[in-house]
């Protein structure tokens, strides 16, 4: 199954993938190859995609959509931060953009500390 992910700055990710977990606005949410077609809104959080060989990529969204259709899935979000890096220290400041950019679209600090643990969560695991 393919995935984009796309913001009005551009493109922050595509490629072929296993799964992916999305913060949708009426909970979390996975998506395997064959989904049914769907499409919703996205709240602040992190999208989890687990690519053919395993390996995982995470990505912070502020808001914005997705759409599922059997064989592909299109985010567009406002705003879109990759936490990967080569280095802990690039690694790092990937977490930090994605905690401010959390902090920046929602108003709940409860929202904002359990999006923040589960990015910090994550990122250990790239």
């Amino acid at each position: 199954m393919k995935i984009s992910i796309v913001t009005p700055f551009g493109k922050i990710y595509e490629g072929e993938i296993k799964e992916a977990t999305f913060p949708g606005v009426e909970g979390e949410f996975g998506v395997l190859d064959g989904h049914s077609p769907l499409v919703t809104n996205l709240q602040p959080g992190i999208i989890t995609i687990k690519k053919n060989d395993g390996k995982e990529e995470v990505i912070a969204v502020n808001w914005g959509y997705v759409e599922v259709t059997p064989d592909h899935i299109n985010v567009l979000a406002e705003g879109a931060v990759p936490v990967s890096g080569a280095t802990e220290s690039e690694i790092a400041q990937a977490i930090e953009k994605a905690k401010q950019l959390i902090k920046d679209a929602s108003d709940s600090d409860a929202l904002v500390a359990t999006v923040a643990s589960k990015i910090e969560s994550a990122a250990r695991n790239i």
